[in-house]
């Protein structure tokens, strides 16, 4: 779906170059390397500029292609995250641009070779691409990914693409709050005719002064600001202004101050009534790494302002600390790294499926949206997927020491669940042993129902009526005892943070 770039205004580009992008392989870049499609700058055209192969353009191009197939580019995300949406720009390709491109998506390990990668998933369907444009495109499936892949219908040339999504790393212990790798974002600021303030939250230390945020002269009495929305609500523990290669040009003071309000937008936000001071009003130097560590107050904090008198450049703004563990269940799964959010979500409910496809959907906005979803994935798995749930559950009315052999993860949910079957009648137990094992028999699946709050012979009853549905019905209704059971374990998740 086509869009306009206001679409991502809350967004980063995760991958450029400068956030740690990096292009894995490619079909073919006869006529321009593919490393420069993730450049941080614009591309330029220079009419003069040929090598011994041809024309050189700003961008990937791609031989003319005189055989069946397609040309491609694998890259790493800089920063994995929720995608949302693309530019594919062919500023310059005038006639040697792509007619169509499509993009997938996977998610990996940052080491992981090109030829492990798997699990592709279609983020854009087959598009078609203009000449010398900002071609901009909506994410058709929004999820977390790592790597992505650029295929060109057939061959030709893009100047540059562009990554538009929310940051998602894999992050815990003391981070850098305010870096654009951990989620950080500028949001707002007096100024910056010089530098962009987006630059102050890059990686690594700034090569030069134009590498960092500087505002114009000023020649009032006012001064000049810059707004971060830190990686999440956080306590503080050390801030660090850097005035690297600002010589003649560095603030003559700066102050710091920190905001908690998670709704807070970027329109006045400098009138916000709630800053409360970290650093008070301090002396600045030239080229210099200042270090506070002394701080008035340490948080929670959901924003950071830099305030620098009058004017002049900063290079870098650190922000070391912790995030807040918040109260629900959807940050509980959004604040996890994704292997232990993967490991939580199989105790829910024993499908790998539908536990990458919630590992995918993330950030959740809240906790109704987990439940949302945690529906959507589970309805939209095929019966392979489903059963794979199933057979992670035991005979209801099984013996506890059997439970926890076989079942050791969810052993004591799952007790706890058929709690209904303690103190019940021999016969009563007989009865559930065989038709289990006359429904298993039947259907191929342990007979499966969400025991919560049931006796054993409301269970049995149960067993009894179902063992006479045709196979596909049985499915069914097994399926959605599997989605009741699924929601009463992520509240029981939530509970047991």
């Amino acid at each position: 779906m086509s869009v306009n770039l206001a679409s991502f205004a809350d967004c980063i580009d995760l991958a450029v170059a400068d956030l740690g992008g990096t292009v894995l392989g490619c079909s073919d870049d006869f006529f321009a390397e593919a490393e420069r499609l993730l450049r941080p700058d614009a591309a330029v055209f220079d009419p003069h500029a040929y090598t011994d192969r041809g024309k050189l353009m700003d961008g990937w191009e791609s031989r003319r292609k005189r055989d069946p197939g397609h040309d491609w580019l694998v890259l790493r995300l800089g920063v994995p995250g929720v995608v949302r949406g693309f530019d594919v720009d062919t500023s310059w390709f005038l006639g040697n641009q792509p007619p169509f491109c499509t993009i997938e998506a996977c998610v990996a390990p940052a080491d992981a070779p090109l030829d492990a990668l798997g699990g592709w998933v279609e983020v854009l369907p087959q598009v078609p691409l203009s000449p010398g444009s900002h071609n901009l495109f909506a994410a058709a499936q929004v999820g977390r990914f790592t790597h992505l892949r650029l295929n060109i219908l057939p061959d030709g040339g893009v100047a540059r693409l562009r990554v538009y999504g929310l940051p998602q790393p894999q992050v815990s212990g003391s981070i850098d709050l305010a870096a654009a790798a951990s989620g950080g974002r500028a949001v707002a600021c007096s100024d910056m005719f010089f530098g962009n303030m987006n630059a102050l939250l890059k990686p690594g230390r700034a090569e030069n002064m134009g590498g960092g945020w500087e505002t114009r002269r000023r020649r009032d009495q006012g001064e000049d600001w810059v707004v971060v929305r830190l990686a999440g609500r956080s306590h503080v523990d050390r801030i660090v202004a850097d005035t690297h290669h600002f010589k003649g040009n560095f603030p003559d003071r700066c102050a710091i101050e920190g905001l908690d309000d998670a709704e807070a937008g970027p329109y006045r936000i400098e009138r916000h009534p709630d800053w409360t001071p970290i650093v008070a009003e301090t002396p600045m130097q030239a080229d210099h790494a200042h270090e506070f560590s002394d701080l008035l107050h340490r948080g929670p904090f959901t924003h950071l302002r830099l305030r620098i008198l009058p004017c002049g450049g900063v290079s870098r703004l650190r922000v070391f600390g912790h995030l807040e563990v918040q109260g629900d269940l959807s940050d509980l799964l959004n604040g996890l790294d994704e292997d232990t959010v993967r490991e939580a979500l199989e105790l829910c409910c024993g499908s790998e499926a539908w536990a990458e496809g919630m590992v995918l959907s993330r950030p959740f906005a809240d906790r109704t949206a987990v439940f949302l979803r945690a529906d959507e994935v589970w309805w939209g798995l095929d019966e392979e997927g489903q059963q794979e749930a199933f057979a992670h559950h035991p005979r209801i009315g099984d013996d506890p020491q059997r439970l926890r052999e076989r079942f050791a993860a969810s052993a004591t949910w799952a007790a706890g669940e058929q709690s209904g079957v303690g103190g019940a009648a021999e016969a009563t137990l007989k009865a559930l042993e065989e038709g289990n094992a006359t429904y298993e028999a039947r259907f191929g699946h342990v007979f499966l129902i969400c025991a919560t709050g049931l006796t054993a012979e409301q269970m049995l009853g149960a067993l009894t009526r179902r063992l006479t549905n045709e196979t596909h019905h049985e499915h069914r209704i097994a399926a959605g005892e599997q989605a009741k059971i699924t929601r009463l374990r992520l509240e029981k998740l939530e509970q047991s943070r």
